[in-house]
């Protein structure tokens, strides 16, 4: 099949390259984006207001997108504010404080209920319900700070954040920009999730007993974080027994939602949503018996602090996933239709120009993803890149003619486990912060296990595709 490459393909092409280029050089890539889109639109149209109009509309459709995505981590991490500025979050891990007898299962137990947790708090608020109660506890037990931060980091910030089966943000990204449905995005991506997430906490633990046993990694002292905003000398806000209610309400709530999930075949948006409401309810019903008179008021103060985390994190990712939505479908709605006729897309025409050029194999597909995908995470966010990935997979996938979803899930873990809060010291600091221990520290002691992972992971999906 012949493909007609215009000026708007090699354009696209030319700034893929140079936002790569930024991100290994450390530098941002909103600007170079802006631009990119201003270029497309102004060869596509020739008209310079019309071009204008473009940045805003394509910033437009990438909120748009992505709005659903930001809300529910936004009204999520308020609600976590809520559990732990009332100690209810306290109560809840309270009986896994008896699992905790040695390193070993210190390191374990907390890495599973971070991992279980951060499916459906997201990491970050992950930390502050389970770090600064099961800190102390770990460090009674044996296992330094450092291998506190280790388990947080690894099974949060690298397998429930790769994988993001619950409020599913990552796999919306990616499966938006290689044009793909959610659901195979994340269906690829379990069997790499896993695997990625077994060598790498097998690796890293392996590593973390040597140590001790060496002597060379004693327990540090450390200094609790109070990430609450709650002064630890006043009164509870709440009775134990009430703590204790909302301890048991929550987790059955969110059991409940699962269980919904499964028997409604709730996908996508719908199961997002579902997340989302019940998060909204358990913080409206905990601000108000909390609060009292004064919960109206507290409610509000919660949700504005949730939207002030959730575009934070979001704010640097629109302005990439503006450009790369360009790719695809997005172009027609945002610039209007001014591909040649026989297009069916940028990134689908480039990925069968390609295959005609030079036929690529699924190992360099595989290969490829992952080091594309580390790159992006390069920039300490994780989720700033994963539409680039999402787009080359759609790419390669093309000229390769299968593999769609595999390389898109490979591409999606690489720059979460790089970039997301395990490898890049910048965005290790909530786990490091609350561990009282050095990022860079942190950093070092995950490369290898990381990469391990990622080399174990990028082999199984040559077979997978």
């Amino acid at each position: 099949m012949l493909i007609e490459l215009t000026a708007l393909h090699w354009i696209y092409v030319a700034f893929i390259i140079l936002i790569i280029g930024f991100m290994v050089m450390r530098r941002d890539t909103t600007i170079v984006c802006i631009i990119g889109i201003f270029i497309i639109a102004l060869t596509a149209t020739g008209s310079l207001s019309h071009s204008v109009s473009s940045i805003f509309n394509s910033f437009s459709y990438a909120i748009t997108e992505l709005l659903s995505t930001i809300l529910v981590i936004s009204i999520i991490v308020a609600m976590s504010h809520t559990l732990t500025s009332t100690g209810i979050n306290d109560v809840m891990i309270s009986p896994f404080r008896k699992l905790i007898r040695n390193p070993g299962l210190a390191y374990w137990t907390i890495g599973i209920l971070m991992m279980v947790i951060s499916w459906f708090f997201w990491p970050s608020p992950a930390v502050a319900l389970l770090g600064a109660v099961l800190l102390p506890v770990a460090i009674r037990a044996g296992l330094p700070a450092l291998g506190v931060a280790m388990a947080m980091n690894l099974f949060g910030h690298g397998i429930a954040l790769s994988g993001d089966f619950v409020i599913q943000a990552a796999p919306k990204l990616t499966a938006d920009a290689a044009g793909l449905p959610i659901q195979d995005v994340i269906d690829a991506s379990i069997p790499l999730v896993f695997i990625m997430g077994a060598v790498t906490t097998i690796t890293a633990f392996y590593f973390l007993k040597r140590d001790l046993k060496r002597g060379t990694l004693q327990t540090s002292s450390f200094i609790i974080k109070d990430l609450s905003g709650e002064d630890g000398n006043k009164p509870a806000l709440l009775t134990l027994n009430q703590r204790r209610f909302f301890a048991i309400l929550v987790p059955i709530l969110f059991a409940a939602d699962v269980t919904s999930m499964s028997i409604l075949d709730l996908k996508g948006g719908d199961a997002t949503s579902l997340i989302g409401g019940t998060s909204l309810l358990i913080l409206l019903l905990i601000s108000l018996t909390t609060h009292k008179n004064k919960g109206l008021e507290k409610t509000t103060q919660y949700l504005i602090e949730g939207f002030q985390f959730g575009f934070k994190v979001f704010g640097p990712v629109i302005p990439i996933a503006a450009f790369f939505y360009l790719g695809d479908s997005g172009f027609t709605t945002i610039i209007g239709d001014y591909l040649p006729k026989s297009s069916q897309g940028i990134v689908n025409d480039l990925g069968i120009a390609l295959a005609n050029i030079v036929p690529l194999s699924k190992e360099v597909g595989a290969v490829t993803l992952t080091t594309v995908g580390a790159i992006t995470g390069l920039d300490g966010s994780g989720f700033s890149g994963i539409s680039l990935a999402g787009s080359i997979a759609s790419l390669f996938a093309a000229a390769i003619g299968k593999g769609a979803a595999t390389l898109t899930a490979l591409g999606q873990i690489a720059a979460i486990w790089v970039g997301g809060g395990t490898l890049v010291p910048w965005a290790l600091i909530p786990a490091a912060a609350i561990c009282n221990v050095d990022p860079f520290d942190l950093a070092r002691r995950n490369l290898i296990p990381v990469v391990v992972g990622l080399v174990v992971t990028t082999i199984v999906a040559m077979f997978l595709i």
